[in-house]
């Protein structure tokens, strides 16, 4: 990949949302995915790893955005009119009207549908990567993994405030995984380890094999 003076401008106004590592990555990337946070890449490299994949190898590099409202910037900094990479993407429910949005302002397509949004290598999470791995795996098997991290007592008290009691087992378990970004960004890697490697949630498995 070639990078002109314009395309260092675009990534140095990325930078607050890059980490060191992951801007040197980007410049000889082959291919970008796209994500809105550390856990979306943390849960996807470490997938790549179950599956014998060796992403830095194959100068394939996830990059946390910081939030779905950068789509945009990322967009214009490796799509047609930058350094035009292979692209592909990771974004929750609430987010695919941003991630529709920034491919037809890049000019990769118009009015998008979710399935025109797969054919460039988009996916969509049912809610979020929490949610998608909390189904995949059973609530009783995530209560396992908590209780192998000496949470399972925090979590319980969680289930008995009163905003949470009487809630879904999975709804309780995606807030107590969301309660901190740090937990957010563990879980990622710990519910995709537990994860038995053909019951991987779909929009994880399809981002990957399109790069």
């Amino acid at each position: 990949m070639l990078w002109g003076s314009s395309n260092n401008a675009l990534l140095v106004r990325a930078l607050p949302a890059l980490d060191s590592q992951t801007l040197v990555a980007a410049r000889s990337a082959h291919a970008v995915v796209l994500v809105e946070g550390i856990s979306d890449r943390t849960a996807l490299e470490t997938l790549a790893e179950r599956r014998g994949r060796h992403l830095h190898a194959e100068a394939v590099v996830v990059v946390p955005m910081g939030g779905a409202q950068a789509i945009a910037g990322f967009l214009d900094l490796f799509g047609p009119q930058g350094a035009d990479v292979k692209l592909a993407g990771l974004c929750d429910a609430a987010e695919e009207g941003l991630f529709s949005r920034g491919l037809e302002r890049a000019g990769l397509g118009s009015n998008l549908t979710r399935d025109n949004m797969e054919c460039l290598g988009f996916y969509v999470c049912v809610e979020d990567l929490e949610d998608e791995l909390i189904r995949s795996l059973g609530a009783a098997a995530v209560e396992r993994v908590v209780e192998a991290q000496g949470e399972l007592g925090s979590f319980r008290t969680l289930q008995k405030q009163p905003a949470w009691h009487g809630r879904a087992v999975e709804d309780q378990l995606r807030r107590f995984m969301g309660s901190g970004g740090r937990r957010k960004i563990r879980y990622a890697a710990l519910l995709v380890e537990a994860l038995d490697l053909t019951q991987v949630p779909r929009p994880l498995d399809r981002v990957l094999a399109h790069v």
